[in-house]
Parts: C-alpha cells; structure tokens; sequence
C-alpha cells in the first residue's frame, strides 16, 4: 500500500478559491444569519479548509435595515463603547443603533463571531454590508445564496 497517497493537503493563499457571495438579510434574525456568514468567511463551509489561512469567501449581505430580532432585543441589547476618558463609556441599545447606522448592527454581530486575530481582521476585510437592494459589487457577480439551506 502506497501511504504517501494518503497526504492531507493543506490550503494555502495560492491554492484558494475565493467566490463571491450575495446575502439577503430581508427576514433574517440577526444571529443565526451572522454565524452562517463568519462560517464562509472563515471557509468552513469547503472541503479544503485550513484553519490558519484565509479561504473562505467574499460576502455581500444586502437589506441589513429588515433584520430581525427576537423578544425584547431591540430595547434590551445593549452595545458598549468607550472614549478613553474616566466615565466615559457609552451604550446603544440595538434600536438606536438601526437607526442610526443599520449595517454596523449586522458588521458587529459577524465580526464578535470571527477569531480576535490577525486573520480575523483579515477575514472580515472580505465582508461588505448594505442598506436596501443595490450593491457596489455588481462587477463580481456575486451568486446569490440562500442562508436557510445551510447548516
């Protein structure tokens, strides 16, 4: 028996390949749609993933301002903030943060559920988010996915 046929390939950055994902988040609650796409971001969604390289996918998440949460999250979740400054920490409930900036709520959500390293960083330069149906990214034609498929 021949056992060098049994290698594990390891990926690398040249041996990946990166496609282009469109996410609809219209009807999606918030978590369950944000651990799905750290998921392809970080690749684990393909055969050859490896866990210190980045060969998951670029992602484009449309209609972040229909996201959905359950119960009382609108007005109970809170996000924190500091200025640096004594007494200077700031909290936004999830509401105030819609209103305000609707595609920073989905940023956060994926970007806590990615590693806190530089490959994390690197992983969420692949994301991009954006209030209502039109994309800067028509150029990638970016296949459109459907998150309940996947587990």
């Amino acid at each position: 028996m021949d056992t060098l046929s049994y290698k594990t390939k390891s990926a690398n950055r040249n041996t990946v390949e990166k496609q282009w994902l469109l996410v609809d988040a219209d009807g999606q609650t918030l978590g369950r749609m944000a651990s799905k796409v750290a998921k392809i971001l970080r690749g684990k969604y393909k055969t050859d993933f490896t866990p210190h390289v980045d060969c998951g996918d670029n992602v484009v998440i449309i209609n972040a301002e229909k996201i959905q949460l359950s119960g009382n999250k609108w007005q109970d979740k809170t996000y924190l903030r500091y200025t640096g400054y004594p007494g200077g920490q700031r909290s936004t409930t999830a509401e105030e943060l819609l209103a305000k900036n609707p595609s920073a709520l989905v940023e956060k959500a994926v970007k806590g559920m990615l590693p806190k390293n530089r490959l994390g960083a690197e992983l969420f330069r692949n994301l991009r988010v954006y209030t209502g149906p039109t994309h800067d990214q028509e150029a990638q034609k970016p296949k459109t996915i459907n998150l309940n498929d996947l587990k």
